[in-house]
């Protein structure tokens, strides 16, 4: 089992859309993947079109639990319509988590205690977090195997990549072999000249945790949100979703070397 984590403490930046990108190209490579929404929003859980407050379990339901089992966690999956996807749906109530359980012990550690459980069932979890650093981001990167964090290329987006990596070395201490991190430049428009400068400035700070690539903007995303599908189910052949093969083939390499594609 592989786990990415798709965190950025900057909201707007793609992370929702390369969750679902990525998914929906590994589902149709016959991988079984998991996909975790941890945002109180629900952004991934409304794409696959689920209501949350008409949800009968949530994700929310696993972080009260005491202890987090195979048979909760069937409970809370939702088989969606797709082939080889399965969606861990969020809760509007994860927001008072914060509050109510942060002095509980192993908080921090429910989501890696529970991929622990079903290790066997899933080749790929993919974790979609909140932009904002908490006990539900904690989790997803105390889980992953590698963090991607989408940075749009504009100005304001670089910034905000400073204090993703700055909340990475925060953390360090609490994982023993650190984090594995990927930036991923999104919604590059080669006409402009902010986008150009800030794929430059990308360049040249993250040298070797750069995807040295970008994912192109591309209004098909857009379309295929509308009709909750994946965007390689919705168009094949469009641009961005190019990219984002690209994108998987690169992580794969990096990964997966003994699993194929």
């Amino acid at each position: 089992m592989i786990v990415w984590t798709i965190a950025n403490q900057k909201g707007g930046v793609g992370k929702t859309t390369s969750v679902v990108a990525l998914a929906g190209l590994l589902a149709q490579r016959n991988k079984r993947v998991l996909l975790i929404d941890t945002d109180p929003h629900g952004s991934l859980t409304s794409y696959f079109n689920y209501e949350m407050d008409s949800l009968p379990y949530s994700l929310f339901d696993l972080f009260q639990a005491p202890k987090p089992t195979r048979e909760l966690f069937s409970k809370i999956a939702l088989v969606t319509r797709f082939d080889g996807l399965t969606l861990l749906p969020a809760s509007i109530s994860l927001a008072t988590l914060e509050r109510t359980s942060s002095t509980r012990e192993g908080m921090g550690l429910v989501l890696k205690r529970l991929l622990a459980e079903i290790h066997d069932d899933f080749d790929v979890v993919i974790i979609d977090c909140p932009p904002v650093l908490g006990v539900m981001m904690v989790n997803a990167l105390a889980a992953c195997d590698r963090i991607l964090v989408p940075v749009q290329t504009e100005f304001l987006a670089i910034k905000g990549l400073e204090r993703m990596v700055n909340t990475f070395k925060l953390m360090h201490r609490a994982k023993k072999e650190g984090f594995k991190y990927t930036v991923v430049p999104t919604m590059y428009d080669q006409r402009t000249r902010a986008s150009v400068q800030s794929l430059e400035s990308l360049q040249a700070q993250y040298e070797g945790h750069l995807w040295p690539s970008c994912i192109p903007v591309d209004t098909k995303f857009r379309d295929a949100s509308l009709r909750h599908v994946p965007p390689s189910y919705y168009v094949k052949g469009s641009r961005g979703v190019f990219a984002y093969q690209s994108l998987l083939r690169y992580l794969w390499q990096l990964d997966a070397v003994e699993m194929p594609l």
